[in-house]
Formats: structure tokens, sequence, C-alpha cells
């Protein structure tokens, strides 16, 4: 096969087959083409079962019956691996475990190596994981969570939106992941937006692990997408005639649209067929002889088993990403005398960056808010830029994932949203943001008991005991509207995801000792820099955020009883300063103040780094000791002994320990 501008011209008898990359423009599928996928379905599904039974695991019977829908997407699409073809089309695969049906098309076709695919899939160390990654050519987004790839979806078809792309975006899903609550928030998402390059396709084989879809859990599939205002199409999922006319009818008529492509757990090997165990086991041995012969491939498992058993170093690429160059404003300074939120000061750096980058073909900005604009200050961005804000409403698992998506593909992605919801609740469309390489920026308001009179509900006091599971998110938590315009400017023009917390009470702007505002003029952000807001010998107190100000109460209250305290701003808690480090051992007793979870916050970093570097210190954890009630913050505070006078008390004790 000779591959030549993304089309395979491939020599067969008299004819030649010359549908690859056509974006089903054709006005039929040619019957030598037709023919030509059938061959590679069967190569496709004695691979997947070849693999799944050297691998001892896997999906053979979903990746069986996703098999021509593969194929069928694959062939025709204008598909590559060369991310910065922004007009390439999507093929999202949400339920990532019949990654076998998609290494096993994606080989056939010529995009990956299918020989290396089948010997070492499921093998550690292996690229061919268990369920599809974006490391692998073809492959746009990293998924096994279910439910999340019509959310992904949804962003990449939103960046065509936003930069006038003309492609397509195709959703491949099981049935029986329709039961998730976050699809619905997903179509509903797409409606809104009219996205009309966005397409999905339900492999609906009426199988899932615990046996008939409608009986694991009734739903209505066709119902639910029409009741959202998508088109639904129906065809046989094995029939690529009908396939491709299914297809290019949903082109033509525009999405948001679906597809039902029934089909056959198990297709093509008949003991396998309607059987809902072959959902996630593999073969026996025994079992896969027989299926190759009644398949009438070649057994070359030996082979191939040979292949896998040689040691190897087997390299996973970096994951593809694009991420724009933001021009930034001059930085503002707020005066000591200014009574401003955190939350306002971010506001007002989102709306300075917009304008100081509308001047290209595009906004290289979207901003997503689950109805929260005015509280979380994105509604000055909404009033200025409305074409790039995105109104998700109360669908915080959905916009988490869009939002994460869009930010891979050059555009900054802004997710601004309460604490309790922007984490706690959305962690694991987190975590899958953070597998695929996001460059999302995570702004939450409302932290720690800090929110006040909504109670323990609203009061997120874990935000940095989740981060830390984050491997590749930074976390920021300024101390005052001077450092948090600061730092807004300074996550926003880098990639990489960044996690910028803030409370949501007015936060007294820090000043030096000569009255100058301590993050004004001449003070440079920098992740990972503490900054020692005022000297001390006698024991140095590590905070941040809202509670920086109070550490300074706290230090002014000692220092009248002859105690003299180091106070440091730790504004990046997952990344400690070391030379700050070192001085404090030098003082050795080191308190932290902190609204935050006391058993996994400032004060457990801290405590873990101490004992890795050896050092010997005393260490005061102040912080949240269980859910709090409602009421006033500073109220809240002297409650629960975190008020700066009580604090104070319970330093000084500390202190005089020996």
């Amino acid at each position: 096969m000779i591959k030549i501008l993304n089309i395979i011209f491939c020599v067969k008898g008299d004819f030649i087959v010359r549908q690859k990359g056509t974006r089903f423009s054709d006005e039929f599928l040619q019957r030598e083409t037709e023919e030509y996928l059938k061959e590679l379905a069967l190569k496709a599904r004695g691979a997947i079962l070849t693999m799944t039974t050297l691998a001892g695991s896997g999906h053979p019977g979903g990746s069986m019956s996703s098999i021509d829908v593969y194929l069928s997407l694959y062939y025709f699409l204008n598909i590559t691996g060369d991310i910065n073809k922004e007009d390439r089309d999507f093929v999202v695969v949400s339920h990532g475990h019949t990654s076998p049906g998609v290494y096993s098309a994606l080989g056939v076709l010529g995009y990956i190596d299918l020989d290396e695919s089948i010997a070492l899939f499921r093998k550690a160390g292996s690229p061919y994981e268990g369920h599809v990654e974006r490391h692998i050519n073809g492959v746009e987004w990293s998924t096994g969570n279910l439910g999340q790839g019509l959310s992904a979806g949804c962003g990449f078809a939103l960046v065509s939106k936003i930069k006038k792309i003309n492609n397509f975006v195709f959703v491949v899903m099981g049935d029986g992941e329709q039961q998730k609550g976050q699809l619905s928030e997903a179509r509903r998402f797409a409606k809104k937006y009219e996205l009309k390059n966005l397409f999905g396709i339900i492999d609906l084989n009426q199988l899932q692990i615990s046996g008939k879809i409608s009986d694991v859990m009734k739903q209505n599939i066709r119902e639910n997408y029409l009741s959202d205002g998508w088109l639904v199409y129906e065809c046989d999922g094995h029939d690529y005639k009908d396939l491709y006319n299914s297809i290019k009818k949903m082109i033509k008529n525009g999405g948001p649209a679906v597809l039902l492509a029934n089909t056959v757990m198990g297709k093509g090997v008949s003991f396998m067929e309607h059987v809902k165990d072959y959902h996630g086991k593999a073969l026996t041995r025994e079992q896969y002889d027989k299926a190759m012969i009644e398949l009438g491939l070649e057994n070359k498992i030996d082979y191939y088993a040979e292949l896998r058993s040689k040691k190897g170093e087997y390299h996973t690429s970096n994951l593809k990403s694009l991420y724009p160059s933001i021009k930034l404003p001059k930085s503002k300074v707020y005066d000591i005398n200014t009574k401003i939120d955190n939350r306002s000061a971010f506001g007002e750096a989102l709306l300075d960056i917009a304008k100081e980058n509308n001047k290209s073909l595009y906004l290289p900005i979207a901003v997503f808010d689950c109805d929260l604009a005015s509280s979380v200050k994105t509604d000055g961005f909404a009033k200025h830029f409305s074409e790039n804000f995105f109104q998700s409403g109360i669908q915080e698992h959905n916009t988490a994932t869009i939002a994460g998506a869009v930010s891979v593909e050059g555009i900054l992605s802004v997710f601004a949203d309460f604490g309790v919801f922007g984490i706690d609740e959305v962690y694991n469309q987190q975590r899958l943001n953070d597998i695929n390489g996001t460059n999302l920026k995570v702004v939450c308001t409302h932290l720690g008991v800090d929110v006040g009179e909504d109670g323990k509900t609203h009061q997120a006091i874990d935000y940095i005991g989740l981060l830390r599971n984050l491997y590749n998110f930074h976390c920021i938590i300024p101390a005052d509207a001077n450092q948090t315009y600061k730092a807004i400017l300074y996550s926003f023009s880098r990639p990489g995801n960044f996690f910028i917390g803030m409370g949501r009470s007015v936060t007294p702007i820090i000043s030096k000792e000569d009255g100058t505002p301590f993050f004004g003029e001449g003070y440079e952000f920098e992740y990972g820099k503490a900054d020692i807001i005022s000297e001390g010998d006698d024991g140095v107190i590590f905070s941040y955020g809202v509670m920086l100000y109070r550490a300074i109460k706290i230090k002014e209250i000692l220092s009248n009883k002859g105690i003299n305290l180091m106070v440091v701003n730790v504004s990046c808690p997952k990344k400690l300063d070391d030379k700050v480090m070192e001085k404090a051992n030098k003082i050795g007793k080191i308190i932290v103040y902190e609204d935050h979870n006391v058993n996994t916050g400032l004060g457990s970093i801290i405590a873990d780094y101490c004992i890795e570097k050896g050092y010997n210190i005393k260490l005061l954890k102040l912080g949240i000791e269980n859910y709090c009630y409602s009421g006033k913050p500073d109220d809240l505070f002297a409650l629960i002994g975190l008020s700066p006078e009580d604090a104070a008390v319970r330093i000084a004790r500390f202190l005089e320990e020996k």
C-alpha cells in the first residue's frame, strides 16, 4: 500500500480502493471498498482475540461488536497524529475498554504497528494499555471512566466553533454507559451551543458486565437523545453500506446527532456472540484455537508470544498538546487601603488578559461557568466577551471535562467554580484531565471555613489533600488581591494544569514594614517560592490565603509577650521552598496555621518534608479538625479555637515546651 496525502491507493485485482480520508463525501460506498473493509474487519477480529488471549485479560466482546464502526470512522475520516493540523477530524472512544478494537483498527489501517500492538497489549511498560491512551496515534482522549467521552467531544467541537474550523468530531460510546448522568449534561450542552459538527455513535450490543442493559438499569436511549434536541439515526452496526449511508446522512443534516448502531457482542465467533461473559473475559487457549479456525485465520499466537517474551524498552511518547501564546497586561497594584476580595482581583485579571489578546482572528480564551458567574467574578468577562463565555448551568462534571479537552487544543481554558464543586465534586473528572495532560486553569473561590454562613456542605476544607493526589496539578493559594492578580498572570501564560484558590471574604492587602504593598511594584510571582513576610527567631509560622493576615496578627499579639515569630507565606503548598525550609529548620520550631483539614493540608506536607530531610524540629499543626458550623468566618474561627487570639495562646504554650 502506498500512502499519499492521507489517501490509500490499494490495488486489488482490477480495481483501486480510493475512498480513504474522503470524509464520507462520496455519494455511495463502492462495492470494492466494502469488500476491502470486510477483509480488514476479519483481520482485526483475529488481532483482537490474539492480543487479549495472549495478555490473558481485556475486553474482546465489545471490541468485536465495535470494530466495524471503528474501521468506518478511521478509514473515511481525516485522521492524523499531527496535532498541529487543526482541521483534522476527531474520534473519541468513550468506552475505552474496547482498546483491542481501537488498536486493531488503527493497526490494519497503518496508523500504528499492528504486530507490536498485538504482542505488547497490556504488557507492563508497553504503550498499548488496557484502556485507550492519548499517546497512541489516532487516539485523541484517554478514557476508561465511562460517561466522559461525549463531554470531551463537546470540548473538541467547541474548539472548532471558536477557531472556525471545518471538521468532524465523532464520539463512539457503549450502550451500558448511557446510564451515566454526565451524558445527559453533555447532550444539553451540545444542543445549547449548536455543535453541528458533533456526532455520537452508540455500540448497541444490548449487553454489559452484569447482563442485558434493560435488566441492569432501565433506560430509553433514543428518547433521551430526542428529548434533549438531538437528531437520532439507527443502522446495522456490522453492515458497511448501512454504516456509510447513515453516517453520511448524519453529516449532511448536521449535529448534534447520534447513530444507534445495532451490534452483536462477540460478533464473528459463534460461541462468543450474545454472551455477556466476553465483555471483559479473554478466551482460553483452547477457545482461541477454535475461534481462529472458525474465522479461517492463521493461528500465529506462538509467534506473538515469542515477540512478547523478548525484553525491550518501551517508550511512551509525550502527550500531544497545544497552548496559545498569551500576551500579558501590565500588572495591577492595589494600595493597602483597598477593600477587595481575591476573587474580584481574579475577575479583573481575567478581563485584562482577554482585552490584551483580543487582536487576532479569534480570542484564544474560553471561560466556563456553572451558574455562579457573579460569585466567582467571571461576569465581567461574560459581558465583554460573550462568544467565549460558556454558561453550562449546574453541570459541573460535564463542564470540567469539556474545559479539559478544550485546553489541549491551543485555547486558554478557564473553569471557575466554588471549591466544593470545582475539585471535590469533580475529582474524577479532574483526575482524568490530569491523565490526559491538559492545560486547564481551575479557579476556585469560596474555599475553607471562610465561606462562613453557607455551612459545612459548602466549606471546601480538603482541596489541597485532593490536589496532592493529582501529580501534574500546580496549586496556588494567593494571600491578597495583589498576589492573586500576579498569580493569574503567571499561571494563565503557561501550559499545564493550575489550580488557583481563594476564599470568599475581603482580605486586607499585605504590606511591608514601610506601609507599601508587599506584593506590589517589583514583586514577581514565582511558583514554589515562599515569601518571608517578617523575620523572627523564636519560631516560624507558615500560612497562606485568608489566614496569612491573621498569622500576622498572631505575630503582633505574641510580640507584646516578647515572642518573635517569623511569618512565611506559602502560596504554593505542593512545592515547598528549600531555602526557606532550611532556615526554618535552624530555628527548630514550626507552626502551620491554615483554613484546611488539619490532616491533609500544608501541615502534613511540611511534616512529610521534614521527616524526609531528617530535620529535628517541633511541629504544631493548627487547622480544621472537623466539619464546621454556619456563621460569620471570624465567629467560626473563634468557635473552633483558630482565631488569632486563641491561636496565639496555643502557640505560646507550644513554644514554651521543651
